[in-house]
């Protein structure tokens, strides 16, 4: 399995560091065009920054610096060299690139009077930075180590962790800067992490199918010879009845959800069907 992972981290690794380049790189113009000037307090160290930055004139650069190599230190204390390398790149890169892009905004003058769309704007900015750093196999380091820290000592959620480490920073941002910032950053971080994750995953054109009936042979007839499409069959038990029973398994194009939905119905009124997004669909014929 170690190998494995080796080869993952070897695989396009010149392309995944210029997806990490660039998205630091954008993360750290739309930190210092949008949510710095608007002192908007989202969460993370630049969250941190921002309140030392107006409380005692702190270089936002230097205070995200800082935290982040602390972040490092715990890592290297408790999650050991070889997880904690990953998260060195943008530790060091993203300090350095809010300080080279710190007089943007005297370059580039942003209209601020309309604060919802500069928000919006800037959450679909960020959105698709994080997509590029996660999809890069890079950690943006920061807070998230303190996540997994808690994770691997204690069995705590990172999921659960990082939004109580974020909403303490946006609560704290809210103390300082007033409730309506606080709100302005929750609109911000929702619309970042829609962006985030199309993304990460792209927008959905299958829908996956999961068809449980007693009609099997029909509805496999089709979806074969009217839609087009192969299926898939596998063997479950209930979990109440505990009874056998074989599922369809079909993907489709989403223009063609309709027809099966109806199809469905029409062949078997009972039949228990799921339909989920699917995102990446390879090695079918």
């Amino acid at each position: 399995m170690k190998d494995i992972k080796e080869l993952i981290l070897k695989k396009n690794r010149l392309v995944r560091i210029i997806l990490i380049l660039v998205a630091i790189l954008l993360s750290a113009i739309v930190y210092n065009l949008f949510l710095l000037p608007l002192s908007l307090v989202t969460g993370g160290t630049g969250g941190i920054a921002t309140i030392t930055h107006y409380l005692y004139d702190i270089d936002p650069a230097l205070m995200i610096l800082i935290l982040s190599l602390a972040c490092c230190i715990i890592s290297f204390m408790y999650l050991g060299v070889e997880r904690t390398t990953g998260t060195l790149l943008a530790s060091f890169l993203y300090p350095l690139m809010v300080k080279m892009t710190s007089n943007i905004s005297t370059q580039f003058m942003i209209d601020t009077s309309d604060v919802l769309l500069v928000v919006l704007f800037a959450g679909v900015l960020s959105g698709v930075a994080n997509g590029l750093m996660y999809k890069s196999g890079y950690s943006n380091g920061g807070f998230p180590v303190i996540s997994q820290v808690l994770y691997e000592k204690f069995q705590i959620s990172i999921a659960k962790s990082s939004m109580i480490i974020n909403v303490i920073i946006v609560l704290i941002g809210a103390f300082f800067f007033g409730t309506t910032n606080a709100l302005y950053a929750i609109i911000y971080l929702y619309i970042n992490n829609i962006v985030m994750d199309r993304v990460l995953l792209g927008i959905s054109t299958n829908k996956a199918f999961y068809i449980m009936t007693h009609k099997e042979e029909e509805i496999k007839d089709y979806i074969i010879n009217n839609l087009h499409h192969t299926v898939t069959t596998f063997n479950v038990k209930g979990g109440f009845l505990e009874d056998k029973r074989k599922v369809i398994l079909t993907v489709i194009p989403s223009s063609d959800y309709y027809k099966l939905t109806e199809g469905i119905k029409t062949i078997d009124k009972e039949a228990f069907f799921v339909a989920t997004d699917s995102y990446q669909v390879e090695g079918a014929k």
